[in-house]
């Protein structure tokens, strides 16, 4: 009888997950298995996608990712660099694994950033956001200074500590700090 509720439990979880959009499937995710929540705090649009399992990237949150992240002033979305995606997740993971990430910026057209540039000295004029290898963020309830060191400490990339602006830049560029 045991084995028979058992079998019929995990029956109707499988179901039930294969049922639910690969968007809610992340709630659920596995060790092997990596996944992210974005609030884009310029489009108030949030996300909450799973996209890596079984070794691979999954296209479609891949996708889901890109759209999140596009440059909101122009609508422009492009292609995010995966693993900053990953350093990114890891960042995230040392303060739990239900965080909400908030986005700043993420990808930027040319025409965003030479805007952006012109009236900011904070601006690289060959950013790494233009390729779509940078973000920049925050975790709130998680001291910037800490996000800060959890991402210096990956050491994957460029980190940027932008105080006053209340945010952390990260990208998958030469490893650099600032």
């Amino acid at each position: 009888m045991d084995n028979r509720r058992s079998f019929l439990k995990k029956s109707v979880a499988v179901a039930s997950a294969l049922s639910m959009p690969a968007l809610a499937r992340a709630a659920v995710a596995a060790p092997h298995e990596r996944s992210l929540r974005f609030y884009n705090t310029h489009t108030g649009e949030t996300l909450r996608t799973m996209f890596w399992a079984e070794g691979q990237f999954i296209p479609e949150a891949l996708q889901d990712i890109n759209k999140l992240l596009r440059d909101h002033r122009s609508n422009t979305i492009a292609t995010i660099d995966p693993g900053l995606l990953l350093l990114v997740n890891k960042v995230s993971a040392q303060f739990g694994s239900n965080n909400i990430i908030h986005i700043i910026s993420g990808y930027r057209s040319p025409e965003t950033n030479q805007k952006l540039a012109a009236a900011s000295g904070g601006v690289a004029r060959h950013s790494m956001h233009l390729e779509g290898k940078a973000i920049d963020l925050r975790i709130p309830g998680v001291d910037l200074k800490q996000v800060h060191k959890a991402a210096l400490g990956i050491k994957g990339g460029g980190v940027g500590y932008y105080h006053d602006s209340q945010f952390v830049h990260m990208d998958t560029g030469r490893l650099r700090h600032w």
